[in-house]
């Protein structure tokens, strides 16, 4: 696995192969996710939650649950917010950092720029080439004890009980680690009314085994992908679909959704329009 340096802030950047800082040409992940400081991120620890909370109610729920050391954690995904209410919910230590966005500039954007900042973010840019380098970057970070989270469903759906397939990146990532997997639904980010409740539930952690293939088979990325399915199903399956918020609220929703066919998709009879 590809070594990592921490530095004393606790922030990893990748190294060469004997351990010390690779030279030369600069890696363009490096470029658009560079290693910051434990300083930054406490900032970020500090007010982006604290944003979050302020406008809603979050209650998590099965903290106890979270295993010691290293994991990967697949979250379910419905708004641009919720790596803001993952991030709240999770302890301060160990670091996390989040898998995405598919990007090729991070330093565009004010969400770009806000992750890149604090350096939260594993980017990796269009193509298997990108996809691999990021990979690489994640497994790096879970050897050195940090928690990498996954919006295991690749993209925004609209619907609080249910669930897109599940794309194959948390299950393959844990594998080549050897790190459990936690299931954790972020439920109430459909419509982002004010001081409504945002519930994060946590899962119990799916083993994978410390003794795993340096590339694991296709049965068993599909075989735990499965598993990760069932249990976030089982997760958000009892949360109310949320009536519409009023303009501000509706705004702010979609203030950086990004819907694959260009506009929120129709869900159930059961969400409702507030006046």
């Amino acid at each position: 696995m590809t070594a990592t340096r921490l530095d004393k802030t606790g922030a990893g950047a990748p190294t060469g192969s004997g351990g010390t800082v690779a030279t030369g040409t600069r890696d363009p992940l490096e470029i658009q996710a560079p290693a910051r400081s434990a300083r930054r991120y406490a900032t970020a620890r500090l007010v982006v939650p604290a944003a979050a909370k302020v406008y809603s109610r979050l209650r998590v729920e099965g903290l106890t649950r979270l295993p010691a050391g290293p994991f990967v954690l697949c979250f379910s995904h419905q708004n641009w917010s919720d790596p803001l209410f993952v991030f709240g919910a999770m302890p301060g230590r160990p670091r996390i950092f989040f898998f995405g966005p598919e990007q090729e500039e991070m330093r565009r954007g004010a969400r770009n720029r806000l992750m890149r900042w604090a350096g939260v973010a594993v980017p990796f840019r269009p193509g298997n080439r990108g996809l691999v380098a990021a990979t690489a970057r994640a497994r790096a970070l879970l050897g050195d004890g940090a928690i990498v989270a996954i919006a295991g469903e690749g993209r925004i759906h609209a619907g609080e009980g249910s669930l897109l397939p599940l794309r194959a990146g948390s299950a393959y990532l844990a594998l080549r680690a050897g790190v459990p997997v936690v299931p954790m639904a972020v439920n109430g980010t459909s419509w982002l009314g004010f001081r409504r409740v945002v519930r994060v539930r946590i899962g119990l952690p799916i083993a994978t085994g410390s003794q795993t293939p340096s590339r694991p088979t296709s049965e068993a990325v599909d075989r735990l992908t499965t598993q990760i399915h069932s249990a976030l199903q089982a997760l958000v399956g009892d949360f109310p679909e949320q009536p519409r918020p009023g303009r501000i609220g509706r705004w702010l929703t979609e203030l950086f959704n990004n819907w694959p066919d260009g506009s929120r998709p129709p869900v159930s009879s059961g969400e409702s329009r507030s006046r």
